[in-house]
């Protein structure tokens, strides 16, 4: 088996965005093995569990570099999934690992629990819930981040989990926060909410983009929902979140098969809840899939998009671009997609060129919204 550098040089990000200044491992996967390599070499089948891997580099870091073996693994986003997998397959690693949802089949009996920190204190707070929870009481956790994103509040989040939290030295702009001795807490998520102006209840998980609150950009799109193709009989709303605008429409639309599509399984539980509580949940089906991948081809009216401007940590509109490419794609001629999105991205000419004509239909300080019309 290959030495994890060597390992490491083989790792892509596909099928998330690839571009130079993106990276399929960095300085933390790195540290984290390091700082877990005794506790690693001793593990034993199904001992080890991972939970944030950006591409693979600690699931197949610890296989091959330290003989882990049964590694259970858990990735909110799918495209983490599918880059895992192609690199576990270009590796001659596939079948030693498995995906496992974040809860007791990840971490039953683990002792080693390898994390790539989560920019989010809410997603940390529902992971060391989790780990507290359900794994062996002897588990030590390495978690590891880049400096510029940590504060103390991390340690905090893992302190009331854990007895014993601490800070590695760091190196290549990154750290490890080591805890162990397990003190498990009541669960606190998935948090609910109520929201007032709009009467509707809002589910969300850790990971769940804007938590249970309401995202400006999107509270922005919802004024344009009556404005919508009044003719639509399907819709998506894509990259959903927590289900908000997936919700709207179906209690302005009762006709309209509704879909809400994301790659985060936070998202996609966080949706199928809000469904749920506002009593929807018969007429929104909820997907979890990358960029509408699973839909067929002109076989929908309209999609409604409030898509992110960051891949991971950098700032970057690869995302967005490849949900337009999708749009174009999966409207059926003259369907219509809603999108808004922060006025400085400019991103008319890309919806132009890849789902229609274009016409901005509501701008803020902030925000601008566009419709455009799919190209037949």
């Amino acid at each position: 088996m290959p030495v994890p550098e060597e390992l490491f040089a083989t790792l892509r990000r596909h099928p998330d965005v690839e571009a130079p200044n993106l990276y399929a491992v960095d300085g933390a996967d790195r540290l984290v093995l390091d700082e877990a390599a005794a506790a690693l070499t001793v593990a034993g089948p199904g001992q080890v569990a991972v939970i944030g891997d950006h591409y693979g580099a600690l699931t197949l870091g610890a296989v091959a570099g330290f003989g882990a073996s049964d590694v259970r693994a858990h990735q909110d986003p799918l495209t983490g999934e599918r880059a895992l997998s192609g690199n576990a397959e270009r590796a001659a690693l596939a079948g030693t690992y498995r995906q496992c949802p974040l809860g007791e089949s990840l971490l039953s009996g683990a002792t080693v629990v390898l994390v790539q920190l989560p920019r989010s204190l809410a997603a940390l707070t529902e992971i060391a819930e989790t780990v507290a929870r359900y794994a062996d009481p002897s588990v030590v956790v390495y978690a590891g981040g880049r400096d510029k994103y940590l504060t103390h509040a991390f340690n905090d989040v893992l302190a009331t989990c854990f007895a014993d939290v601490h800070a590695t030295r760091g190196r290549q702009k990154s750290r490890v926060l080591v805890a162990a001795k397990p003190t498990p807490v009541p669960p606190s998520f998935p948090h609910r909410e109520h929201l007032a102006e709009l009467d509707l209840d809002v589910v969300a998980h850790g990971a769940a983009f804007a938590g249970a609150t309401l995202d400006i950009g999107t509270r922005y799109l919802l004024d344009f929902l009556p404005r919508t193709d009044p003719g639509a009989r399907t819709a998506v709303d894509l990259g959903c979140g927590t289900g908000i605008l997936a919700v709207s429409l179906a209690r302005l639309r009762p006709d309209v098969e509704v879909i809400a599509t994301d790659q985060s399984a936070a998202a996609v539980a966080s949706a199928s809840a809000t469904a749920a509580a506002n009593g929807v949940a018969d007429r929104v089906a909820v997907l979890r899939d990358d960029a509408m991948s699973g839909l067929a081809s002109d076989s929908v009216d309209l999609i409604v998009c409030n898509p992110p401007f960051h891949v991971g940590a950098a700032v970057h509109t690869g995302a967005a671009e490849s949900m337009f490419r999708a749009a174009g794609r999966v409207l059926r001629p003259g369907g219509e997609l809603w999108t808004v999105y922060n006025s400085h991205l400019g991103y008319r000419a890309d919806l132009r060129a890849t789902v229609g004509d274009t016409e901005q239909v509501g701008r803020n300080p902030k925000f601008t919204v566009t419709r455009s019309i799919a190209r037949g």
